[in-house]
C-alpha cells in the first residue's frame, strides 16, 4: 500500500516493516548506556541532566531571548536594520549570499548566544529583506558566532596560565570562525534553494500601502514607541525561549551522556552530566588524521570541539585544564576559539532553531552544513596560525 497524504499527514499501513525495526533501533542506544552505567544510573543521569539543562541552560537562553528580542525590536523600530542593510549589502550578498540586514544576526549572536538570531527572524520588517530560501540560512550564520564575545574573552584570559599572550591566537580563531560561517551558510543556501526555489523578491511582506523608500513604525511619541518595542519584543522572546525547550533537553541530554565521564571516583552515581565518553574515545582512534588537520598538541585536545557540539560553555571549561596540564598551547587555543564559536553547541540548538523558523524538514541539511563549516573553521585556524607563526 502506497503512502498517501491527507490533511498534512502521511498514511502508512497499520503493520509494516517499520513496526518491527523501530523497537530494535530504539533499544540499542539504551542498551549501550545500561551496559556501561547500569539501568538505574542511566535513568537518574538522564533525568538529572535534563533538569540541570532546564535550570542552567534553558532559563539562561530564555533570558537571552527576552533581552535580545527587545533589543532587536528597538533596532527594527528605529531604523538600524534598514541602515545595516544599506551599508553592508555590498559585503553580505557576495560573501554570504544574504541581504545586508543579516549582519545583525552576526552581531546579536556574537554578543549573546545562538537563539538570539531567532529574535530578529520573528520581526516582520526584518524578514521582508529575505527571500524564503534565505531565511533558514540565518540558523547557520547566527550559530557560527554564538557566544563569540564570551568565547573570545575567556580564551584571552588564559594568557597568564599559558605563560604567553593569547591575542594573536584568539584573532586567528575569530578569522577561522568567519571562514567556517561562510562555508556553512553557503552550503545551506544550496539546500534551501533546491527546497524553496529562487524567488526574485521576498514573500514576507509587512505592508503594501506605503512607498518603497519608507519603513513602518509604531504609533505615538518616541518614548511610547520605545516602550512598545521593548515590551512586544520581550514577549516574543518568551515564546522563543519556550519553543527551544524540547530540542535542548532531548538532544543535549543525549550528547552530554555520550561525551561525559563517570564521577571523580570512577563510578557512576546517576549525577547530571555523567556519561560513557564514547565520542572522545572514537575521536582518539583517528588522531593520526586529526593531528595534521587541527594540530592538537595532545589527543585530549579533541575533547574541546567534540564537547562544543553539545555546549560551548562546557567545552571552554576543558581548555583551562588542558593548558594547566601543558597539553595545549596558543595554536590549540586558536583552533578551540574557532570551533567553539562556530559550532557553539549547534547539535543542541539547531533542531529547535529550525523548528522555530518553520523548517523542520531542513534540520538534517542545516546540521550537515554546519558540521562541515565547523571542521573548516578549525582547519583554517590551525593553518593560518602556522602561517602567521612563520612570519
Amino acid at each position: 500500500m502506497k503512502d498517501t497524504v491527507e490533511n498534512g499527514l502521511e498514511l502508512k499501513p497499520e503493520i509494516s516493516l517499520e513496526n518491527f525495526i523501530f523497537p530494535i533501533g530504539f533499544c540499542v542506544p539504551f542498551a549501550l548506556f545500561i551496559w556501561k552505567m547500569g539501568a538505574a544510573n542511566m535513568i537518574n543521569t538522564m533525568l538529572n541532566t535534563a533538569y540541570a539543562l532546564l535550570m542552567d541552560t534553558v532559563l539562561y537562553i530564555t533570558a537571552i531571548c527576552v533581552l535580545m528580542s527587545a533589543i532587536s525590536a528597538l533596532l527594527s523600530e528605529f531604523g538600524t536594520v534598514t541602515l545595516a542593510d544599506r551599508l553592508l549589502r555590498p559585503f553580505m550578498r557576495p560573501v554570504y549570499g544574504l541581504p545586508g540586514a543579516a549582519s545583525l544576526g552576526i552581531v546579536t549572536t556574537f554578543l549573546s548566544d545562538n537563539p538570539a538570531v531567532l529574535a530578529l527572524a520573528e520581526d516582520d520588517y526584518f524578514k521582508h529583506y529575505f527571500a524564503p530560501y534565505q531565511l533558514p540560512a540565518l540558523t547557520n550564520l547566527g550559530t557560527s558566532f554564538g557566544m563569540g564575545l564570551i568565547v573570545c574573552t575567556y580564551m584571552l584570559s588564559l594568557g597568564p596560565a599559558a605563560g604567553q599572550p593569547m591575542g594573536k591566537a584568539v584573532a586567528v580563531g575569530l578569522l577561522g570562525a568567519v571562514i567556517g560561517s561562510i562555508i556553512s551558510t553557503r552550503i545551506m543556501l544550496v539546500f534551501t534553494k533546491k527546497h524553496f526555489g529562487v524567488t526574485p523578491s521576498s514573500s514576507f511582506q509587512v505592508r503594501q500601502d506605503y512607498p518603497s523608500n519608507m519603513r513602518p513604525v509604531r504609533h505615538g511619541s518616541v518614548c511610547n514607541r520605545l516602550m512598545a518595542a521593548l515590551l512586544e519584543g520581550g514577549a516574543n522572546g518568551v515564546k522563543l525561549g519556550v519553543s527551544i525547550v524540547p530540542g535542548v533537553l532531548i538532544i543535549c541530554t543525549l550528547v552530554m551522556m555520550l561525551i561525559g565521564n563517570p564521577s571523580e571516583s570512577g563510578a557512576y552515581t546517576g549525577a547530571a552530566y555523567e556519561g560513557i565518553h564514547l565520542l572522545p574515545d572514537l575521536a582518539d582512534k583517528i588522531d593520526f588524521l586529526l593531528k595534521p588537520l587541527f594540530g592538537f598538541s595532545s589527543p585530549e585536545g579533541i575533547g574541546v570541539p567534540v564537547t562544543a557540539l553539545g555546549a560551548a560553555g562546557a567545552a571552554m571549561s576543558l581548555v583551562s585544564s588542558l593548558i594547566s596540564q601543558g597539553k595545549a598551547g596558543a595554536g590549540d587555543v586558536a583552533v578551540f576559539t574557532a570551533m567553539c564559536m562556530c559550532w557553539s553547541g549547534y547539535l543542541s540548538t539547531h533542531a529547535s532553531m529550525m523548528n522555530s523558523l518553520g523548517c523542520k524538514e531542513l534540520i538534517g541539511k542545516a546540521i550537515i552544513s554546519h558540521t562541515i563549516g565547523g571542521l573548516c573553521a578549525g582547519v583554517a585556524a590551525h593553518w593560518i596560525y602556522v602561517l602567521f607563526s612563520m612570519l
